[in-house]
């Protein structure tokens, strides 16, 4: 919290300052210099005022300056003294330096006592997170954890700066694919059963039986209309399809709930497709959209006899064809509004299994004669939809007709990131052929991903190895841990680390390697913490930061500081990537400070023990950032 109120004490010597000069109201920067040797932070003000005073840079950072130092040398001010020095540079930058002696003590005294109050930024405000919804037809790729991954931390993050967030994962059930699939068993006949019993239930949908019906429909195009009629069917709720297709859809999605509670993802809520068609919230909905002028009937052109909605950046868009049967776009409205507390929630509810964590996973169910105690779901303050970049263009429109209901009160937000593209080299291990040598998009249809089991089960042999040859002595259930801890670590992290809007270019070889940016990199710091702890037999906290003089105990003192400030960013921006970022550069810094300054081996007793001190800082931040990525720390590794 210590370099949030350096901050706040630079900018107020600033305003001081603007104040003295008559410049009450004049807008500024407060950065970080590119060099340490020009502080901690620079003003930019007097660069900003050159035209309005008619003065150099230099001479206004000056003149500001000494109102600055007048403002310092009150008594009032003396008494949190946060800024050390503030001098104005020749180029005319006004630069600020911390009192590290002070903000070093706080912070790690707060650290060390637990106290983590500046977590508290919530306010027990209710927010939906909806990630994964993967159509249940079909195992998980690469692509999808990164939704699951990116959905996840978001949860992690939320929660615990106390926000009330409840986690949903949307089952489509009614859809396209999952009628390809029952065309598949249905008209096809073919087996229910894999051959290879060892197979995943969701793979062998997926990898067989949805691509060789995608593949027929191009020889024996009479099997698109039997989709057709399946698809009417499962609409309108036909009593032996629905329970069949109920039978193969919930055996997909227990395979993917098992991945992706591999990775340590966990849900609070499944959502049916085929509960909100027949339940009768898309009749209110539909009600709604035409009580408030949102949709209209076409009776002339290429769709008449189809409900639509006219857009204003899309055009027109059909929500209903003209043989009543639901677009894409109808069957998320309901849902939507359903979120944001615009529609009451008519669902009765039940619990569908134990999680990981030991908590229930909860399912709507349409059987009105439930009436089991269960969390309140909806409605939230802030609905987030985790969806990748190619949904955007449907997210505006759900938002936008969001926007045109008069009784809607809460905020639905798209969190958009890039999509998971193969690399050549990728494709090329795959038996996939690529043009030119560029990556590809993933297709589930076409068979073209890397299924997401098959990378963990790859980077849980590389992780085993590894273990083995670096610790011997960790073994039986201890190294299957280890290892799969360290798999499950190497995959969430490199699918937050970098910009969520950017694609990503898996690489299956880059997946795998347990150095540098990576999160194995972050345990592997944490576990060494761990063992300068346990080296050092310190049971009691009670080095004195003046101890510290060494530059790299500066910026490890500055870094833990700013934790604070990269929380609260990470949170308003909801950008993962700022927490991988932040662990990264501690876990640098502190390997820095573990190589290069004697720690242990100091013989000044005061400076070895502000030092294992601060050791301790480090592992206690890093402890809570991996948390919040959700690795599991490493004691050994």
């Amino acid at each position: 919290m210590s370099f949030k109120k350096f901050i706040e004490q630079a900018n107020e010597v600033i305003k001081f300052s603007l104040e003295k000069i008559g410049l009450k109201d004049q807008s500024y920067s407060l950065t970080e210099p590119a060099k340490e040797d020009f502080g901690d932070l620079s003003c930019n003000v007097a660069f900003l005022l050159t035209k309005k005073l008619g003065k150099s840079p230099n001479e206004i950072a000056s003149l500001l300056v000494k109102h600055c130092i007048q403002y310092l040398d009150t008594k009032e001010q003396k008494s949190r003294p946060y800024v050390a020095s503030v001098t104005a540079h020749e180029s005319g930058y006004i630069n600020f330096k911390g009192n590290f002696d002070l903000i070093g003590k706080e912070i790690i005294a707060e650290t060390l006592c637990n106290d983590f109050s500046y977590l508290e930024i919530g306010k027990h405000r209710k927010v939906i997170v909806e990630h994964t919804s993967v159509n249940p037809n079909k195992a998980l790729h690469v692509g999808h954890l990164r939704n699951v991954v990116i959905g996840d931390t978001l949860y992690r993050i939320l929660k615990d700066t106390n926000h009330d967030v409840t986690v949903l994962n949307y089952v489509d059930d009614s859809g396209l694919q999952v009628a390809d699939i029952l065309v598949g068993f249905l008209y096809l006949k073919l087996p229910i059963i894999p051959a290879d019993t060892n197979t995943k239930f969701d793979r062998y949908c997926g990898n067989e039986i949805y691509v060789k019906v995608n593949e027929l429909y191009e020889k024996d195009p009479s099997l698109i209309e039997k989709r057709k009629s399946l698809l009417k069917k499962l609409e309108s709720g036909d009593a032996e399809i629905s329970s069949f297709s109920s039978e193969i859809t919930l055996k997909v999605l227990k395979d993917q709930l098992k991945t992706c509670w591999r990775i340590k993802a966990r849900y609070d809520l499944l959502n049916f497709e085929s509960h909100i068609i027949n339940s009768n919230l898309w009749k209110k909905t539909f009600e709604k959209l035409r009580d408030e002028i949102i949709r209209k009937k076409e009776t002339e052109g290429e769709n008449i006899g189809c409900w639509i909605f006219e857009s204003i950046d899309e055009g027109t868009k059909i929500i209903v064809r003209s043989d009543n049967t639901a677009t894409y776009v109808a069957k998320d409205i309901p849902y939507a509004l359903l979120k944001v507390g615009t529609i009451p929630d008519p669902f009765k509810y039940q619990v569908f299994m134990k999680q990981w964590d030991h908590t229930n996973l909860w399912i709507t169910t349409n059987d009105q004669s439930k009436n089991i105690s269960h969390p309140a779901f909806f409605p939230a303050e802030y609905s987030i939809t985790v969806i990748d970049s190619r949904q955007t263009r449907l997210q505006k429109i759900i938002k936008e007709i969001l926007n045109r209901f008069k009784t809607r009160s809460n905020e639905y937000l798209h969190l958009t990131y890039g999509p998971v593209l193969l690399s050549s080299r990728t494709a090329s291990m795959l038996g996939i052929d690529t043009e030119n040598g560029k990556s590809i998009q993933m297709s589930g249809r076409k068979g073209i991903y890397v299924d997401a089991d098959y990378v963990l089960d790859t980077l849980y042999s590389k992780a085993k190895e590894e273990t083995m040859r670096r610790n011997p002595e960790i073994t039986g259930d201890d190294l299957e841990t280890t290892a799969e801890e360290i798999a499950i670590s190497a995959m969430r992290y490199s699918l937050i680390k970098n910009d969520l809007e950017k694609e990503i270019k898996f690489d299956m070889i880059d997946s795998i390697s347990l150095d540098g940016n990576s999160g194995p990199y972050l345990q592997y710091a944490y576990a060494r913490c761990c063992r300068l702890i346990e080296k050092s037999k310190i049971k009691s906290y009670r080095g004195n930061v003046k101890h510290l003089s060494h530059s790299v105990e500066y910026r490890i003192i500055k870094h833990l500081s700013k934790f604070a400030i990269v929380i609260e960013d990470t949170t308003k921006n909801m950008e993962p990537k700022l927490i991988a970022q932040y662990a990264y550069e501690l876990a640098t810094m502190f390997n820095l400070f573990y190589e290069k300054i004697p720690i242990l081996k100091e013989n000044d007793v005061d400076i070895s023990n502000a030092r294992i001190s601060l050791v301790e800082a480090i592992r206690l931040i890093l402890k809570i950032n991996l948390s919040l990525i959700g690795i599991t720390p490493l004691e050994r590794m």
